[in-house]
C-alpha cells in the first residue's frame, strides 16, 4: 500500500454512503491497482495492488476491521 496524490478520474463512492458526506471512493487504475480516498479529503489516496486489494477486501467482509 502506498500513498497517491493525484486522483484518477474515475472514482466510485460507497453504496453504503446514503446522503452522507462522510464516504469511502474507490477508483481503478492502470494495472489492476485500486486507489481509495476519503470524499472529504480528496487531496491523497491510498493504492492497493491487485493482491493486496483482493486480501483487504475480504478481511472487511470478515468483520476484522469492525472495532470491536
Amino acid at each position: 500500500m502506498s500513498f497517491h496524490a493525484t486522483p484518477p478520474a474515475q472514482w466510485r463512492r460507497s453504496t453504503r454512503c446514503g446522503a452522507s458526506n462522510g464516504c469511502v471512493e474507490v477508483a481503478r487504475l492502470d494495472g489492476g491497482t485500486i486507489s481509495v480516498r476519503d470524499t472529504e479529503d480528496t487531496g491523497a489516496a491510498l493504492v492497493f495492488g491487485p493482491a493486496e486489494w483482493r486480501r483487504f477486501t475480504e478481511r472487511a467482509r470478515d468483520g476484522r476491521y469492525d472495532g470491536h
